[in-house]
């Protein structure tokens, strides 16, 4: 795993951005800078005045490469969901106890983050809290029917659909797979963000992920139907 991550890439659908932001420094720095603000400030405070002023380069030239911070936003969100599903794809590959592949899955999606040295001007711990903290509102526009036919939330979908063919596989006769599935990939990051703002709302404590839970929940569901 370790050998074939040096060599991935996370595939962003083009018409999220206006130039890849992986082409260059310039763009790497964008997405270096914009993480750590978004998380230090929220996403209503920052602004790519800011983020250039940060970067040292003109405001303009950020627009070069994301047409508004809401198509940064499903950038950013995207390529964490994308480095998500390599974990999952190569930590379950090789499972075929159909059980056991649907637990280590619902653990890869839950499990607390740890920085990855394969990408160095992605911090993917303070990315996660932007998933848990502000990913809603990547979807949650007006637009958002335009932007799902064009593609833009296709790494998330492809998840839900990965989780759903595992739960399947456990239980065929079970009728909602696909619900069940969207239901744990969202419930893990609104459990998170209820364990870190609202404690009495959720049994997660503090510096436990809600990962088994989410095992308890799937299999008392499917084992029961």
């Amino acid at each position: 795993m370790e050998r074939l991550l040096q060599s991935v890439k996370i595939a962003i659908n083009e018409k999220v951005y206006v130039k890849d932001p992986e082409s260059s420094d310039l763009g790497k720095r964008i997405i270096e800078k914009s993480i750590l603000m978004i998380d230090e400030m929220g996403f209503e405070a920052f602004t790519f005045k800011k983020l250039g002023h940060e970067i040292g380069s003109n405001e303009s030239s950020i627009y070069r490469y994301f047409e508004n911070k809401h198509k940064l936003l499903v950038y950013l969100t995207s390529w964490y969901w994308g480095w998500v599903e390599y974990q999952l794809v190569f930590s379950t590959n090789s499972i075929s106890d159909v059980d056991e592949k649907l637990k280590r899955a619902i653990e890869i999606i839950s499990k607390p983050v740890e920085e990855d040295s394969h990408f160095l001007h992605i911090n993917e711990v303070v990315l996660k809290r932007i998933v848990v903290n502000e990913s809603s509102k990547s979807f949650l526009t007006k637009e958002v029917d335009i932007e799902n036919k064009d593609g833009y939330f296709v790494i998330y979908k492809r998840m839900v659909t990965r989780l759903s063919e595992m739960i399947n596989a456990v239980n065929p006769d079970y009728l909602y797979p696909t619900s069940l599935a969207s239901t744990i990939l969202e419930g893990v990051q609104h459990q998170n963000f209820l364990k870190d703002h609202f404690h009495s709302l959720t049994d997660c404590v503090a510096n436990e992920d809600p990962g088994q839970f989410f095992v308890d929940l799937a299999f008392k569901t499917l084992k029961s139907h």
